[in-house]
This record gives structure tokens, C-alpha cells and sequence, in this order.
């Protein structure tokens, strides 16, 4: 799978559409969970992404220290619904993970994780920092990995 990684103003139209038509079938619909995924953090972020007949199935937006936590950080991490029986999550991670040390030059990085997902988290270097919370109403855990 190959990815890319794009600023805000790198992205067209039609790539900006259909990360936000991913998220939105994901974290709205799929997850039943109202909140503003529109936060004006996009213009700040990295964007790493993998597309398949033209549209984007994998995705997340990265940012360096200090813009979102004190560590780099990896936000809105998802697959599409059908591709997620393929290891992608694991190939995205990692594609994140290698975008933060090449553009940002730095190791560590903080994640605010969905609870049900530590493990996943946990088979990339993750750990758990302090207790649960919820965001948007969905138990989160803070992990980072240094």
C-alpha cells in the first residue's frame, strides 16, 4: 500500500472530500457519535493517506510537538469499513509513525486512543499514560510511545 502524505493546502478538492466523507462514515455514522470533526486542526496537520480505486480507505492526520500535545501526535486514525480485514490499520500506523520521525525529526509521540483499541495500539509501541476519559462520549485512554 502505498501512501501519501500531503499538507492542507496540498490536498485538492477531491482528496479533502473524501477524507471527510471517511471520517464522517466512521466516527459520525458508524460510531453513532455527534461532535464537530471539522475543528480547524486540519490546516495545522500532516495528512498521511492511502487510496484504492481512487478513493481513500486509510487515514490519519499527524501533528508536530507542541500543536496538538507536547509530543508529536496521530489523530483521526481509520479504515474504511471494507478494507479493514487487510492489516491496514497496521500499515497505516506505521506509514504515521515513519512520517513523524522524516518530517518532524523527533520519537515521541502521544495518541488519544479509543479504550477498545489499546491493543491494537500496544502491537505499535504504545503505552498507557494515566486513566480513562471520555471524549465525545467514547472511553479514550492517552498512550504514548517513546
Amino acid at each position: 500500500m502505498k501512501f501519501q502524505i500531503k499538507t492542507f493546502e496540498e490536498l485538492n478538492t477531491k482528496e479533502l472530500y473524501n477524507i471527510l466523507q471517511l471520517r464522517s462514515e466512521v466516527f459520525v455514522v458508524e460510531q453513532d457519535c455527534v461532535y464537530q470533526d471539522v475543528d480547524f486542526k486540519d490546516q495545522k496537520a500532516l495528512h498521511v493517506f492511502a487510496c484504492k480505486n481512487d478513493k481513500i480507505i486509510a487515514y490519519t492526520r499527524i501533528f508536530k510537538p507542541g500543536d496538538y500535545f507536547d509530543y508529536a501526535s496521530i489523530g483521526r486514525v481509520v479504515v474504511a469499513d471494507s478494507e479493514r480485514k487487510h492489516g491496514f490499520g497496521h500499515d497505516l500506523m506505521k506509514a504515521s509513525i515513519e512520517a513523524i520521525n522524516k518530517h518532524f525529526n523527533v520519537d515521541e509521540i502521544t495518541i488519544s486512543a479509543q479504550k477498545y483499541l489499546k491493543f491494537f495500539y500496544e502491537t505499535h509501541n504504545f503505552i498507557q499514560v494515566g486513566d480513562e476519559y471520555l471524549e465525545d462520549g467514547i472511553p479514550h485512554i492517552r498512550m504514548d510511545r517513546n
